[in-house]
């Protein structure tokens, strides 16, 4: 699959409510390219994968809109929809915030959110100039949902 081709087939998964393959997002991940994490700041609307990984539901439960990069120093990894449709930092559910670094993951480096209070990270790859993709992945049961990761995507706001 060349950079294109999965540009495409991201997109087609995006919009599937269900049966989403992780195997398939993880051959779409390879053909995109790593993004420097200064590159990545601003507000961003999230949105899962449905591969029936057990956060998907759980972030739609907290009313989860993305996250905000403000700084390599300052990243609001769950921003979500208050009560009366106000955005805020749940600072409570991500035990603190979190911030930008370059780091390897699968042999590549590219921009990862390190969470405050969790050993959860998440990784980007750049899908074009408006969008990434995301791959949750830390020790806690949260992420690992028999044994796979949880995808996800931002699109810039």
């Amino acid at each position: 699959m060349n950079i294109n081709e999965a540009r495409v087939k991201f997109h087609d998964l995006r919009n599937k409510d269900d049966g989403v393959s992780s195997m398939e997002l993880d051959r779409i991940w390879t053909c995109l390219d790593a993004v420097p994490a200064k590159d990545i700041l601003g507000r961003w609307k999230g949105q899962g994968f449905a591969t029936g990984h057990g956060l998907y539901q759980r972030l739609v439960a907290i009313r989860w809109f993305g996250k905000t990069f403000n700084s390599v120093t300052d990243a609001k990894p769950l921003i979500c929809y208050g009560e009366n449709g106000e955005l805020f930092s749940n600072v409570a559910l991500g035990q603190g915030e979190a911030s930008l670094w370059n780091m390897e993951f699968r042999g590549e480096v590219t921009a990862t959110m390190v969470y405050d209070g969790r050993p959860d990270l998440d990784h980007f790859k750049r899908v074009d100039d408006t969008t990434l993709m995301g791959i949750m992945n830390g020790k806690s049961e949260l992420v690992l949902h028999n044994g796979e990761h949880f995808y996800f995507l931002l699109e810039r706001v």
